[in-house]
């Protein structure tokens, strides 16, 4: 995860540079053969003869940028060296296109077009590389990217990861604290970083501040020291990185990272490839989308419905868990009374839940329309606005309340170790007729240990035949 995420932006900057050849191609035989053909010797022959030359340009310019070093992961360069080097680019790249087309002997090829096409070509990577930068610095801005980490250690392997980090912006790390060896044991201050508590104090600081992974960095010698931080975070489902050194493992899965020539081993129970957490997030986005716009009719008679048959909103918020302990906002119709939440310590002995969850199948809050929302999960959708905005899944665990993981066992709290989602193993394996807790978190940690994209595409296609049956649902 260190350096994976990376890999993301390095994709995202090759499509938007191919699109930038691909329009700056079309944009130059336009402006050679309208704007300019009556300076010159005429129109250029039909649009279809040279697209036959815009594949094999578009492919060896890709190359040229590769040379140049323009795809390498984890480049701290400035945008000013970067267009920089786009200025060799182009030029390397127009003599080289030319040289194509008389290689190929493709004769009706404007030597004036190549020009005008090499200059565009400069100019559409050069936006293409100002885009991509300004989103994800404005992804960063908000905070969506950063991964939170803690460090163990406070010695010179520390310093030396700290002026890393700092040094790489561009990894999207953020220190939010350090914890402290015995080495600094009198300081409460590493640079302008907080040294939070000691090493004993692990857990209670994983269950109380949002931390998605921790580094631990002490010497070879010191490791057995930190056994119990290891089974700890592995318990509570956070990424472990150590320097080079094997911890007992039951869960998590272990891999090789590297980070400004520092090695680490990552032990992780959760999936570590970017690119196909990418992947996840694409098909939540299409997903969300598809599904506000095609039910965006049955929305509003929904909502008025929900305002005819019962006073209050439309649509009910309330305080969720994502990932790592993250609080968010999630959104559902309306499908209770509007005092509902004060009415529920009325009917807590009614609970048919043997856990921190509260489920009642005939519960008296609902509403006559909230029940057929409930049975059909419409209830639900609005959630589809939490997908779009990053903080849940179309599939993942379902987002508990704060007071639930309050409750948990330290075990059960690994289920937030994954973004949350609209659809889980839960809630095609029965639902609200499964009423033993643990067997609905072991649903979930058999989700996490398992998962793939094929798994998600299987879970949400089986949502639809629960959904229209009905089944577990209340």
């Amino acid at each position: 995860m260190l350096r994976k995420q990376s890999k993301v932006v390095d994709v995202l900057q090759y499509l938007c540079d191919v699109i930038a050849l691909i329009t700056m191609f079309l944009c130059a035989y336009w402006v050679r053969d309208t704007l300019l053909s009556s300076f010159h010797t005429g129109h250029l022959v039909p649009l279809r003869r040279y697209l036959e030359l815009m594949v094999p340009i578009v492919g060896m310019w890709s190359l040229v940028l590769y040379y140049y070093g323009l795809y390498e992961a984890h480049r701290a360069e400035t945008l000013r060296l970067e267009l920089k080097k786009l200025l060799k680019v182009a030029g390397v790249g127009t003599l080289i296109s030319g040289t194509l087309a008389f290689t190929l002997k493709l004769d009706f090829t404007s030597r004036l077009f190549i020009v005008l096409f090499g200059g565009m070509a400069l100019i559409g990577l050069s936006a293409s590389r100002i885009m991509v930068r300004g989103i994800t610095d404005h992804i960063r801005r908000q905070g969506l990217s950063y991964r939170n980490i803690l460090v163990i250690g406070t010695g010179k392997r520390v310093n030396e990861l700290i002026k890393i980090v700092e040094d790489h912006k561009e990894w999207g790390l953020r220190l939010v604290g350090l914890i402290t060896d015995r080495t600094h044991k009198h300081s409460r201050k590493l640079d302008q970083y907080s040294i939070l508590d000691n090493a004993a104090a692990v857990r209670n600081i994983l269950e109380n501040h949002v931390v998605d992974e921790v580094i631990i960095a002490v010497p070879q010698k010191r490791l057995d020291d930190f056994q119990e931080t290891f089974l700890t975070c592995e318990e509570l489902g956070v990424p472990v990185r150590v320097a080079m050194n094997l911890f007992p493992c039951t869960i998590a899965k272990m891999g090789v990272d590297y980070l400004g020539g520092i090695s680490f081993l990552t032990f992780s129970t959760t999936p570590q490839d970017e690119l196909v957490l990418a992947c996840k997030r694409v098909f939540d986005i299409v997903a969300a989308l598809v599904g506000l716009v095609l039910l965006c009719p049955l929305w509003v008679l929904i909502a008025l419905m929900i305002k005819l048959t019962s006073s209050g909103p439309v649509l009910f918020g309330q305080t969720r868990v994502s990932l790592n302990g993250r609080q968010f906002r999630m959104y559902k119709f309306r499908s209770m009374v509007e005092d509902a939440e004060v009415r529920q310590k009325e009917l807590l002995n009614f609970n048919e839940m043997d856990g921190p969850v509260f489920k009642l199948k005939n519960d008296p809050r609902v509403t006559s329309i909230g029940r057929l929302l409930r049975k059909t999960s419409l209830d639900e959708f609005p959630q589809l606005i939490n997908v779009l905005k990053g903080e849940m899944s179309i599939v993942g665990p379902r987002p508990p309340l704060p007071a639930e993981v309050d409750q948990y066992q330290p075990w059960q709290r690994r289920r937030l170790s994954m973004r949350p989602g609209l659809t889980c193993l839960w809630q095609i394996s029965g639902r609200n007729t499964i009423r033993d807790f643990n067997q609905w978190m072991r649903l979930d940690l058999q989700y996490i240990d398992n998962w793939s994209l094929e798994l998600d595409l299987r879970i949400f296609a089986k949502t639809f035949l629960v959904v229209l049956r009905g089944r577990g649902a209340g």
